[in-house]
């Protein structure tokens, strides 16, 4: 993919992507709902984010913080030796880092888009393990764009996003990468990691 289509898979994969989790019982549906919300915003706001970027991002926001679980995705992108390495603190800093870098980095780019499709795959299932895959097929104008999302349900019985893989990149991975290139260019200096921190996962 170019630079604006990895743009764009990773900010609608870690968007459609935790206090205020929203339930659903069948994940599918979880993530069907919430991508469906994500596409009608994009559509309907198409010059706020020029008149109102704040508020822009604002919309974006109530969509994108409740599905994620920061605490998981947070630890492991820091990897457990660095997570354990970090204390409270540092941990909640980073992941508060890494939240708002996603929606900073990606809303400008995400104004741009309105012509997309989103179609969830739902299986003939009724059970459901604690973690489980869904499939969707981001559709484009010119392409289609497989993403699976890794959901787990937490122990209030709501699921959350923990991982994406969007055709064939493993996001979490990717920003895991990211983050120890970080530690080896800053000496494994946490404050210092979490200070250069972006989510862009070298696109370029």
């Amino acid at each position: 993919m170019n630079t604006t289509l990895k743009s764009l898979a990773f900010f609608i994969g870690f968007m459609c992507l935790h206090s205020n989790a929203v339930s659903a019982s069948n994940p599918h549906e979880f993530i069907d709902l919430r991508a469906q919300e994500m596409v009608s915003i994009i559509r309907n706001n198409q010059e706020l984010y020029s008149n109102d970027p704040e508020l822009f991002k604002d919309k974006i926001n109530v969509v994108f913080e409740p599905m994620v679980d920061f605490r998981r995705v947070g630890a492991s992108v820091m990897g457990k030796k660095y997570y354990l390495a970090a204390s409270a603190a540092q941990r909640l800093q980073f992941i508060q880092s890494f939240k708002t870098s996603l929606l900073d980095t990606y809303s400008s780019t995400l104004a741009q888009w309105g012509d997309q499709k989103i179609v969830t795959i739902f299986p003939e299932e009724s059970v459901y393990k604690r973690t489980e895959d869904v499939q969707q097929n981001l559709i484009t104008a010119s392409n289609v764009y497989p993403i699976t999302y890794k959901v787990r349900k937490d122990k209030n019985g709501n699921w959350l996003i923990i991982n994406i893989i969007v055709n064939g990149v493993n996001l979490g991975l990717t920003f895991r990468n990211q983050f120890q290139a970080l530690a080896q260019e800053h000496n494994e200096n946490i404050d210092e990691i979490i200070k250069h921190w972006t989510s862009d996962a070298n696109l370029e």
